[in-house]
């Protein structure tokens, strides 16, 4: 997959488009992809998707900090190429740019510096100022300018319609096996790992504290986790807590990322590893002391082996 950050002097043939956000480039977003690459293989063209970075709620609401992303910029350039697509567009998302209407900016990207032969767009679209541009009003566009236009229906699971919001609600609530079956893929967070206070390694169980990478990055419920680690290409099983830590922590109020990855001795700070979130075991707990706190780790690792092993 090609990667260009405008949309000048790109020679693409044939350009087939869909535009949208793509956050999590979940199996609702695949049906449009995959409709997207079978019209351009009829039209012996090259699929194109266009995105907005930065995401558009961060430039309009600078101010609000309830932003929940399911990808980063790269984990989203990342499972776009994993399916195939031909082209990724990258527009810079600014207050000028947001004041462009849904016929300006078909006319002005799509028509005189793209070319393109057809649209495709999912069954909710909206894009435009004030995002007036809906299916109706792109219909319209695609008439005055002569281009195909087509729609694609909701994808429905269990009777619901497949969103990124319905997945950031199951990951909310630890629930990873919805969460998971929605995206098509298991669930992930990288980051940096920072030292901490080393308490895990004193008891039996080192663990690695992560800062991510994206401050707009979801962060599942509070609890433990059974995980797979990547770090430098490899992959080790793990058990991760997200949360307070109430039976060792000083610092209230300062939530943590820590991973016990399993069968590994190696220091990993100012590394880069990547978790991926298998399914919750329990909710954090406080314990009376550090005994039982141990004791209640070596329940977390072992129903986390089994977790893991029947993968």
């Amino acid at each position: 997959m090609l990667i260009h950050h405008n949309i000048t002097n790109l020679n693409i043939t044939n350009p087939v488009v869909t535009i949208g956000i793509f956050d999590g480039v979940h199996t609702g977003h695949k049906i449009i992809l995959e409709r997207l690459k079978a019209i351009a293989t009829s039209l012996n063209g090259e699929s194109v998707v266009i995105t907005l970075w930065p995401h558009p709620r961060t430039v309009l609401n600078s101010g609000k900090q309830d932003l929940r992303l399911l990808n980063t910029l790269e984990e989203k350039q990342h499972y776009l190429a994993q399916n195939g697509i031909d082209h990724l567009i990258i527009l810079p998302f600014t207050h000028e740019f947001s004041r462009l209407s849904s016929c300006d900016f078909i006319k002005d990207y799509l028509i005189d510096k793209l070319r393109v032969k057809c649209l495709v767009v999912g069954f909710n679209h909206h894009f435009g100022r004030d995002r007036e541009g809906d299916i109706e009003k792109i219909r319209e566009c695609s008439d005055t300018y002569h281009f195909h236009l087509e729609k694609i229906n909701a994808l429905r699971i269990e009777g619901s319609e497949v969103s990124s919001s319905r997945i950031r609600e199951n990951l909310d609530n630890g629930n990873l096996a919805q969460a998971n079956s929605l995206l098509g893929y298991t669930y992930g967070l990288s980051g940096t790992v920072v030292e901490g206070n080393q308490l895990g390694r004193k008891i039996g169980f080192p663990t690695a504290n992560i800062e991510p990478s994206e401050k707009y990055k979801l962060i599942p419920a509070d609890g433990v986790y059974a995980v797979m680690v990547e770090v430098e290409k490899n992959i080790y099983k793990g058990v991760l807590n997200i949360g307070f830590r109430p039976t060792v922590s000083a610092e209230q109020g300062k939530k943590s990322i820590e991973v016990h990855i399993m069968d590994f001795n190696q220091l990993l700070y100012n590394k880069k590893i990547t978790v991926f979130f298998r399914e919750r075991i329990r909710e954090e707990l406080r314990f009376s002391g550090l005994e039982e706190l141990q004791l209640q780790l070596e329940k977390d690792r072992s129903e986390a082996m089994k977790i893991l092993d029947k993968e």
